[in-house]
């Protein structure tokens, strides 16, 4: 393969990625380059329409702080903005990706929560040998609760079990 030739779906350069991804946005809200650098300069990113239209054809380089301008104006995270230019196209794509990655960190956190949890619990049980029982029941029957509550919202009850709503319609009167 030539140097010249890019590979369908290689991240060869974020600068470039940036600049496709730049003109990709600004062409999709439908802004020329004089209203697309009028943003930025309202939001304290100094940039004339002929340096946006510069970046965006690749002869001029684009550096961090207007990089983070043009993320701040478009709503893009910075690494979006450099990322592969045919994810960038698909708008949709870009958004579920951002959504997998966050979802992703707040499990990350919230394992890491529940481990430091799970650990304090252990350490004190450890110091209270004549509560554990009792203690390891609690959480087993609140965790399970918990579960079967969440399980409830997301998927409705089990197939063949009745409402609380239902239940009380149908139990005998005293």
């Amino acid at each position: 393969m030539a140097d010249d030739e890019t590979p369908e779906g290689i991240l060869l350069s974020g600068e470039e990625n940036a600049a496709v991804r730049i003109k990709l946005e600004r062409e999709r809200r439908g802004w020329s380059t004089t209203a697309l650098s009028d943003r930025l300069n309202e939001a304290g990113f100094e940039m004339n329409p002929s340096a946006v239209w510069r970046i965006e054809n690749r002869k001029r380089r684009i550096n961090l702080d207007e990089a983070i301008g043009f993320a701040e104006i478009f709503g893009v995270d910075l690494r979006n903005l450099a990322g592969p230019p045919q994810l960038a196209a698909k708008g949709r794509a870009m958004e579920l990706i951002d959504k997998v990655v966050a979802a992703h960190q707040e499990t990350q956190r919230a394992q890491h929560m529940f481990t430091r949890a799970r650990d304090d619990f252990d350490a004190y049980i450890a110091e209270h040998p004549d509560i554990r029982e009792e203690a390891e029941a609690m959480v087993s029957n609140a965790i399970s609760e918990s579960l079967m509550k969440m399980n409830a919202e997301i998927y409705g009850p089990p197939p063949g079990a009745q409402s609380d709503a239902e239940h009380a319609d149908s139990a005998p009167d005293a």
